[in-house]
Order: C-alpha cells, then structure tokens, then sequence
C-alpha cells in the first residue's frame, strides 16, 4: 500500500486516516463515504505559502475550489491563510455561508452571468478574471452604474498547453477560454479595459493544463507572457502587479505518476519571473496560483462496502460496491485510475485479481480495472485513494441514489461536514403534475 498522508496500517490490520479506524468511520457514518485527511491538506497548503516566504515573494495561493466546495473546506483554506478561486456564483455563495473573506475571493468562469457578476460586485470580492469581451463589458457597465471599483485579471491563453509530462506550444486559439496572446485578442481587451474608469487591471491570468508532473510548461508560459508585458509596458505603459499562472499541479493516483513536490513547482516558478522581468526591465509582479487536486486530491479517500460478486470464468471477475459513477464520475468520462485496498484487512496476502464495479445502471461503471487484493467477500471495505478532487464536486443522483457524507478525520477526530442526503432530499425539488387524468 503507497502512504498517502497520515494512512497507516494499526494493529487490528485497519486502514487508519487522521488517527482514526476507517472500519469505525464507515460503522458511524456508513458507506460509500468520503474521508478527508486534514493533516495532509494543511501539509500542502503550507508547502506552497512557505516556498514563497521563504524566497520573499509577495503571492496568494488561492484554492481552487472546484476541486472540492464545501463550508468547511473553504473554512479550512481561511484558517491556513488561503485566498478562493470561485467559478459560480453557487461557490461564491458557499464561500460567504462559510465567512470567508470577499477581500481574497477571485471569481473565475467564461460565461458568466449578469447576477453572478452583480453578486459578485455586492460581495466587494477581490477580483473578478475576465475571461471574454462580453463580459468586460458587463463589468465596465455594472461598475459605472454602481460608480463601484473593481480589480480584474485578463485571462489569457498564451500558446502553451501542459499536461503531465507533455507540454505543447501552440496557437491555441480554439479554447472557451481566455483572449487568446497571439491574434490581438489580448491586447485589445487590455485597451478596452483601460480605458473603464472604475475597473483596475490587476494584470493577468493564465491555465495551461491540469495533472501537471514538470515545469517546463510554466516556465515557458512565464517567458512568453513576461515578453508580451514588456512590449505592452513600452507601447500601451501597462505594468502588471500581478501575474497569475494558475494551477494544474499534479498528484499521485497510481504507481505510474511522480509528481514533484509543491515546493519546487512554486521555486522554479519564481525564478524564470524574477529572471524573465529583470531582462526586461519590469517590475517584479505579485505572483497568483490556484492549487485546487494538489490540496486535496490525495487527501480524500473514499470508503465503500463490497456487494455481489460476478466471476467470468476465464476472463474476469466483478467485485461490485455500494458506490460508483454516482460519487466518482471520473472513471466513466475520462478512463481515469485509482488504487485501492481492503481496508478491513489491509495486511491479508493479496489472492486475486477483481475489477470494482459500481452499482449504477450502466456498463462503463466501472470504477477500477484489474486491482490486486486479497480474497474479497461480501461486506468487506474496500477504501480508494486519492478521490479527494472531483470526487464529490461532479457527484450526482443517476438512479436516484443519494450522494455520500464527508466527514474530516484529523488528530483522532471525526467531523461531519456534509451530511448523507435522504430519499427526502431527492425528491424536495419535485412538484407532482398536478392535472387532471384524462381517459
């Protein structure tokens, strides 16, 4: 079993997160359920503030949160110093229910809305990422009725796009997202917004992938923006006070991953800005990430009790579980992969080979191919690593089954953060027809 934060193996053969019996978690709270191991999320926050402590580089590392949006893990990321990236208007609420100070939010997304935006201007958050013309407009509109000022970010695509260890330089002008750097796209929203007299032009933004294992992407994504920064500081006099570069920071899923320690993303970063802005004569700018999967990623695991079991003979064997797509959509929509063990009996000899099948209504439920465990039976544990980002966030009802609780486990401490939902709770939105019948 690969250690994932404080997991360990006690001395009844449990799997232990937070000091706590995951056998005992599933016997309170019952199955599928969401484990999060706070020690680890604080662990990595810090990772990234202190890299840029320690180099005296003024920055905010802002959650992602749509890697995981709750009350409480947007409390959480307050009590560790975090700033919010929101990206609706759903988010932006959740982070007000949760107190989070608007100073630090910033509202990210490509389409949106009016109200959203006007919630966001009610709210007095930080800055807002301008991500198309329509919505610079709304922003310069909203701003002048109100005669309300309003930081944004320009977000732009810079012609580099990343993803694990694969980097591409591209035009990349066909993205939902962002004014593209190399068609004038760019440069013409920044003309745009300059001249908005309640909007501030913090500087700008950019995302170049996600499940990012080097930074080679980053550093070349800093060097072309930073060229374009000096020729707009000599030709339009903008200098960028900010200069965000994103997320996408990898995590470790299967033995097959090696991601790099937050540490050195973060420190390889700021020396291509530092390097980049000196040879251009800028100012240094404030530097923004949005760290969302590598925060919480590995910190979450999810815990299911194992069902029917189906032996194919001579080509394989299900092992179903009490979950699926319905709380991890991720294997269905991108073939993503996960490790897991018998949590009951992480210690027993490994007997078979078993793919976990979900228990929705579907043949690509499939949660992991050809896993290695002990002899499984019906009733056993079955605790999959890793499932702390968009594990809950894209969880949904197919066939009506209620979404899991998430519980924090920290220091021996349990703590219910959401609860289960109910049969009630999938039917309160419904309104019966309400017609007369007709024969």
């Amino acid at each position: 079993m690969h250690t994932y934060g404080t997991a360990a193996v006690n001395n009844r053969g449990h799997l232990e997160i937070g000091g706590v019996d995951v056998v005992e978690a599933a016997a309170k709270f019952g199955t599928p359920l969401y484990l999060y191991d706070v020690a680890l999320i604080r662990e990595r926050a810090r990772g990234f503030k202190q890299t840029f402590d320690k180099l005296g580089i003024t920055a905010q590392v802002a959650y992602a949160s749509k890697a995981f949006a709750s009350v409480a893990m947007m409390q959480l990321a307050e009590q560790e110093g975090l700033s919010l990236d929101v990206v609706s208007g759903g988010e932006l609420y959740t982070a007000q229910k949760a107190g989070f100070p608007a100073e630090r939010i910033h509202f990210h997304g490509n389409n949106k809305s009016r109200e959203e935006l006007e919630m966001a201007f009610d709210a007095k958050i930080g800055c807002i990422v301008a991500d198309n013309f329509h919505e610079l407009e709304m922003i310069g509109e909203i701003s002048e009725e109100r005669r309300q000022a309003m930081s944004i970010l320009l977000r732009i695509t810079p012609g580099i796009e990343a993803h694990t260890h694969d980097y591409i330089l591209t035009g990349q002008e066909d993205s939902k997202f962002g004014f593209d750097l190399n068609n004038g796209q760019a440069e013409e929203a920044l003309t745009l917004a300059l001249k908005k007299p309640f909007v501030r032009v913090l500087g700008l933004h950019c995302h170049i992938g996600s499940q990012i294992f080097e930074t080679t992407g980053f550093v070349l994504a800093a060097e072309k923006i930073i060229g374009k920064l000096a020729d707009w500081h000599n030709r339009l006099s903008f200098e960028a006070e900010v200069l965000n570069l994103g997320g996408g920071f990898g995590i470790r899923y299967t033995a097959e991953d090696d991601p790099i320690a937050p540490a050195a993303y973060v420190e390889e970063i700021i020396r291509k800005v530092q390097a980049e802005t000196k040879k251009q004569g800028l100012q240094m700018p404030e530097i923004w990430i949005e760290p969302g999967r590598s925060l919480v990623g590995d910190a979450g695991i999810t815990v299911y009790e194992t069902g029917s079991v189906k032996d194919v003979p001579n080509v394989r064997k299900y092992l179903a579980v009490d979950g699926g797509m319905s709380d991890n959509i991720r294997p269905a929509l991108y073939e993503a992969k996960y490790e897991a063990v018998l949590a009951n009996r992480v210690n027993d000899p490994v007997e078979e080979t078993v793919s976990i099948a979900g228990k929705c209504c579907e043949s690509g439920d499939m949660l992991i191919w050809d896993l290695p465990l002990p002899k499984a039976k019906t009733g056993d544990l079955l605790a999959m690593f890793c499932t702390g980002a968009y594990g809950y966030s894209m969880a949904n009802n197919y066939n009506r089954i209620p979404r899991p609780p998430v519980v924090f486990v920290e220091n021996g401490d349990m703590k219910l953060v959401i609860r289960r939902e109910t049969f009630d709770d999938l039917v309160k939105l419904d309104l019966p027809l309400g017609l007369p019948q007709t024969n």
